[in-house]
């Protein structure tokens, strides 16, 4: 059984930074993507930064020259190096892998406060 692990969430002042990190456990296979979304309560989740199975990104207009989402060799990991933070990026973080037939693998999400 696949399960996705999110870690790296905390409390941060405003204009620093923290990394996530999603670690798959269980095999996923024909990846089309993965990437991080988050939520704030009351809210729809939305999507932050996507990577492609062709490494190709694509960020949210909010999080452009702040965020930076990789991964692994091995894909099995992806990490979201967020830097320059803001009090409106606080949220929850959830990863997110979809495979080609559009099954969706989720996290279980990760706290992440920005205030001082």
């Amino acid at each position: 059984q696949v399960q996705l692990v999110e870690s790296g969430g905390g409390l941060v002042q405003p204009g620093g930074s923290l990394r996530l990190s999603c670690v798959t456990s269980g095999n996923i296979f024909s990846i089309a993507n993965m990437g991080w979304w988050r939520q704030t309560p009351g809210n729809q989740r939305d999507v932050v930064a996507v990577l492609t199975a062709r490494n190709n990104t694509h960020y949210a207009d909010s999080v452009k020259g702040r965020f930076t989402i990789s991964t692994d060799n091995a894909k099995n990991t992806v990490y979201l190096q967020m830097n320059s933070l803001k009090p409106e990026d606080t949220a929850v973080y959830y990863c997110r892998f979809r495979t080609t037939s559009y099954t969706d693998y989720w996290g279980q999400g990760t706290q992440v406060t920005v205030s001082s």
